[in-house]
């Protein structure tokens, strides 16, 4: 079922008016609201916000973890709260969504940092005993962006958050490949709004010192969100990037966040079909472009990979996403054929 925010608020001193926000009779009728917070900011905005809610408990969120957000769930449920909402970076968002899944309540969003597309999207990534996956959950029903907090924000997380909207290219062209080849059916909609948050993006003048820019960031990191809701899951923000991306984060843990490796994982499958499928060349030459303008991975070695270890992380890449298709699994490369188009990457463009 199509879930879609009710409101979007990108601004400086967006959270001031968070609490007018949760006075919406369609979030919480009697105004029994529940906060989820991280490490850092989560605190300071909480103790912020805390004065204009009628009734509020806050919860401190030990991390991205599924132990992490059953447990946020299992106080959720006890309390009789009408809405929670998640205040802080990627983990605390995702643990919040899952918790708010489980107890059958609405999730208002606050970002402290634009990391990548889970601070709205209808899918948590959480760390379990068996490694890290993806859970399918309910979107937040608001989402406040407080550009005075995202400047607050480590400079790296936030620009992370560009990597993860430009892999939308990939993820597209492969949900479009899979259908070619597979007769996969494709959500024109979906591919429509993923597509145009990277396009919005791409070309973007400015940085993230830009209240212009990190709106645009802002605002495509959401249309991901909203991309994947209209498909029904992860597809048109996910393809061989992610598998890449998913790869790495088991094999070399703490190599780099989501949205760095998202980038660098696109930018590598845009290889893959420039060489082998002859398309491609020119998004890959817009994909760098954009990286290196913002400071992002483009190379293993930028992450502290060898050509090695990256190629063994694209060879194990499919086994990440059981049962999607992307340029990976059509290309088949075998490791030695791997490798060699991993050391051709880096020749090629100058890493």
């Amino acid at each position: 079922m199509l879930n879609a925010p009710l409101s979007i608020d990108v601004r400086r001193g967006a959270v001031a008016a968070l609490g007018d926000l949760l006075a919406d009779k369609r979030i919480a009728t009697e105004g029994r609201v529940a906060i989820a917070v991280g490490r850092g900011q989560g605190d300071q905005i909480a103790e912020h916000v805390r004065p204009s809610l009628a009734e509020c408990d806050v919860f401190q969120v030990d991390g991205g973890t599924v132990d992490a957000a059953v447990d946020l769930g299992t106080k959720l449920r006890g309390g009789s709260y009408e809405a929670v909402v998640g205040i802080g970076g990627g983990r605390t968002i995702d643990a919040t969504k899952y918790a708010a899944t489980l107890s059958g309540i609405p999730m208002v969003s606050v970002a402290t940092n634009l990391s990548h597309d889970g601070i709205c999207s209808p899918v948590a990534s959480l760390v379990h005993d068996k490694g890290k996956g993806s859970f399918g959950v309910v979107m937040p029903l608001a989402m406040v962006v407080d550009l005075d907090y995202v400047h607050a924000a480590p400079p790296r997380l936030v620009r992370a958050g560009i990597g993860d909207v430009v892999s939308n290219f990939s993820a597209v062209d492969d949900w479009l490949l899979a259908a070619e080849e597979c007769g996969e059916r494709v959500d024109r909609m979906a591919l429509t709004v993923a597509r145009t948050a990277a396009e919005a993006l791409l070309h973007q003048p400015g940085s993230i010192d830009s209240d212009r820019f990190l709106t645009v960031l802002a605002e495509g990191l959401v249309l991901s969100g909203m991309a994947m809701s209209f498909a029904g899951d992860s597809r048109p923000a996910s393809g061989g990037d992610h598998e890449i991306l998913h790869a790495i984060d088991q094999l070399y843990p703490d190599a780099a966040n989501h949205g760095e490796l998202a980038g660098l994982g696109a930018a590598f499958c845009y290889h893959l079909r420039a060489t082998h499928l002859g398309q491609g060349a020119e998004r890959l030459a817009e994909i760098l472009a954009c990286l290196g303008r913002h400071g992002l991975p483009r190379f293993p070695a930028d992450i502290g990979l060898s050509t090695d270890q990256f190629a063994d992380a694209v060879l194990f890449a499919p086994r990440t996403r059981p049962g999607r298709f992307t340029i990976l699994e059509y290309l088949g490369l075998d490791k030695g054929a791997t490798l060699k188009a991993v050391e051709e990457y880096v020749q090629a463009h100058g890493g």
